[in-house]
C-alpha cells in the first residue's frame, strides 16, 4: 500500500519523510485556547489536520487522533507574565473559570461540526493533566534542566543548550534570543531572559490554581502539550501539528521539555499550516479585521458582503496549500462559493447520468490525479485542480460528447465521493445563501410554471421568469432533459 509523503515542512525541499509504518499513526495537533468565540483562524489548522487524519485512514492506518484544548497556563503576552487569559475572561463575565472554558469549547465544538471537522480520537483538557504536568517539571528538574526560585520553576535554557540544540525548529540561535531577550517586570527570578516558565506560582488573586511540590500555582503555557501527547502517544510518536504562529516558542520549548525529561526527540515529524491574512493583513482583534466563524456563517460582520456556508469556508481554505499564506476576501470566497456549487452539481450530476454501451474515457485516472496531489505535501490546490478538469468531463458526458459504461459510471461515482466527501470532507449542502429543501421544492415549482408557459407560447411570461430569476443570481438553462437552475 501507498504510504503517504509528507514534505520537510521547515524548508521548501521537497525531501520525502520515513514512512509511517502501518497500521498504527499517532497525531497530536495544537488546538484552541477556550476564552473566545472560535474565528477564521481557527478554521484554517482544524480543517488541515482533519484532512490529513481522513487521508491517513483512507490509506488504512490506525490513527490516534490527539487535539488538546488549553484551558489553564496561557498568558495575555503569550509568555510568562500577565493575567491568565481564561481567568481574565471569567472576572469579566463574572463566571467561574471553567463556566467560560466549557461554554466557548462547546461553540468551538459546534463550529467544527459545521465544517464537518470530525472529532478527534481524544480531546484532553490541560486543567485535567495537572499531575502529569507537575511529573515532568520533577523530571526535567532530575535531570538537571530546571531550577525552582520562589514557587515557580523554570527551563534552564542555557544549561539545556550545552548538550542539546535549542531553536532547532525555528532556526533560532540561543546567543541572539538572550541577546534579544528583554527581562519583563515580574520575571526577575529568571537566571536568563530565555528561560522559560514550567510552574509559576499563583498570587493571592489568581483563581486557577493546584497544590504542587513547589507550593501553591498553574502549569506553563508549553508544558501541557509535552504532558499530554506522550501520555495518550507514547514517548515517541509519528506527527505533531499546529499553526505557524506556534513553532517559536510554542513548539520549541515543547522538542526542549521532551528531551530533557526522556533524553530523545518525542516528536518524528513536525507540521505547520501558514496564516489566514486579510486583504493582505494579519488577522487580529487590534486592526478590526478579526472575524469569527458565527459572523461568517451569518453575514453579520462589517467586512462581509454577505453570508457564507461553512462548507464554502471549507472549500476555500483547502483551495490554497497548507503552507501557504492563505488571504481572505469577500471576492475569493465568492469564488470559493462558485467552484463548492461546480463540484457539488456535478457529483449531483453524476447520479442522474444515463450508462452507454462504452466508455471514452479511462475513469481510473481521476483516483490516480487526485491521489497524486494528496500525496504531494495534501497539496489539495492540485486535487480541486484535478477535480475541475473532471467536472468537465462530467458535463462532457452529460452533452453527449463523451460517454461512460455502466460500471465506469458506478466506479466514478463510488470515487468522486471518497474524494470529495470522504477525504476533502466536503458535504452536499443547500446552494449557499438560499435556504433548504424547502428552496428546491419552490424552484421546482417555478420552472413548472415556467414550462406552462412555454407550451402555452406564452414566451412573454417565460421569458420573464427567466430574466427574474437571474436578477436574484439564479441561472436558468434548459436541456432536453428539461430545465436546470444554479447559482451563478
Amino acid at each position: 500500500m501507498s504510504t503517504l509523503q509528507l514534505y520537510n515542512t521547515l524548508t521548501r525541499k521537497k525531501e520525502v519523510f520515513e514512512p509511517i509504518h502501518p497500521p498504527h499513526v499517532g497525531l497530536y495537533v495544537c488546538g484552541p485556547t477556550v476564552y473566545g468565540d472560535p474565528h477564521l483562524g481557527h478554521a484554517r489548522p482544524s480543517i488541515t489536520f482533519d484532512l490529513l487524519f481522513r487521508y491517513l485512514q483512507y490509506l488504512g492506518y490506525k490513527v490516534r487522533y490527539v487535539r488538546n484544548i488549553t484551558d489553564v497556563g496561557h498568558l495575555e503576552n503569550d509568555a510568562d507574565a500577565g493575567e491568565d487569559k481564561i481567568a481574565k475572561k471569567a472576572r469579566l463575565e463574572a463566571l467561574e473559570p471553567m463556566e467560560v472554558a466549557q461554554r466557548y469549547a462547546n461553540r468551538y465544538h459546534d463550529a467544527m461540526r459545521s465544517l464537518n471537522v470530525l472529532p478527534p480520537s481524544i480531546e484532553p483538557h490541560a486543567s485535567g493533566h495537572i499531575i502529569e504536568q507537575i511529573a515532568l517539571v520533577e523530571d526535567i528538574m532530575a535531570h538537571g534542566f530546571a531550577y525552582e526560585v520562589n514557587g515557580s520553576v523554570y527551563f534552564d535554557v542555557e544549561a539545556y543548550s550545552k548538550a542539546n540544540s535549542y531553536g532547532k525548529l525555528s532556526g533560532r540561535v540561543l546567543e541572539d534570543l538572550m541577546a534579544n531577550t528583554r527581562t519583563l517586570d515580574g520575571q526577575s527570578d529568571k537566571r536568563n531572559p530565555a528561560d522559560f516558565a514550567l510552574w509559576k506560582k499563583a498570587a493571592p488573586e489568581h483563581i486557577m490554581r493546584w497544590p504542587s511540590p513547589w507550593g501553591d500555582g498553574f502549569p506553563g503555557w508549553h508544558l501541557e502539550c509535552s504532558a499530554m501527547s506522550t501520555k495518550y502517544l507514547g514517548e515517541t510518536f509519528d506527527i505533531h501539528g499546529g499553526g505557524m504562529d506556534l513553532i517559536f516558542p510554542h513548539h520549541e520549548c515543547e522538542i526542549a521539555q521532551s528531551v530533557a525529561a526522556s533524553g530523545h526527540d518525542a516528536v518524528k515529524r513536525w507540521m505547520h499550516n501558514n496564516m489566514i491574512t486579510i486583504n493582505g493583513q494579519k488577522m487580529g482583534k487590534s486592526l478590526g479585521n478579526f472575524i469569527t466563524l458565527e459572523e461568517l456563517f451569518a453575514g453579520t460582520h462589517q467586512l462581509l458582503a454577505q453570508a457564507y456556508s461553512p462548507m464554502t469556508i471549507r472549500f476555500f481554505i483547502l483551495q490554497a496549500h497548507y503552507r501557504s499564506t492563505l488571504d481572505f476576501s469577500n471576492e475569493a470566497l465568492q469564488a470559493a462559493e462558485k467552484g463548492l456549487q461546480r463540484v457539488t452539481s456535478a457529483q449531483k450530476t453524476l447520479q442522474q447520468l444515463k450508462p452507454s454501451e462504452k466508455s471514452s474515457v479511462d475513469v481510473t485516472r481521476f483516483i490516480q490525479d487526485c491521489r497524486k496531489g494528496l500525496d504531494d505535501d495534501l497539496n489539495t490546490a492540485l486535487v480541486l485542480a484535478a477535480i475541475a478538469e473532471w467536472v468537465k468531463t462530467v458535463n462532457s458526458v452529460k452533452d453527449g460528447s463523451e460517454q461512460l459504461s455502466a460500471a465506469d459510471l458506478k466506479l466514478l461515482q463510488a470515487d468522486f465521493k471518497v474524494v470529495v466527501n470522504d477525504i476533502l470532507g466536503l458535504q452536499a449542502e443547500p446552494v449557499a445563501g438560499h435556504g433548504n429543501d424547502l428552496t428546491g421544492g419552490l424552484m421546482n415549482l417555478i420552472l413548472q410554471l415556467r414550462s406552462q408557459a412555454k407550451t402555452s407560447k406564452d414566451f412573454a411570461t417565460s421569458d420573464a421568469i427567466r430574466n427574474q430569476l437571474q436578477a436574484m443570481g439564479v441561472v436558468v438553462k434548459d436541456t432536453k432533459n428539461g430545465a436546470e437552475w444554479s447559482i451563478e
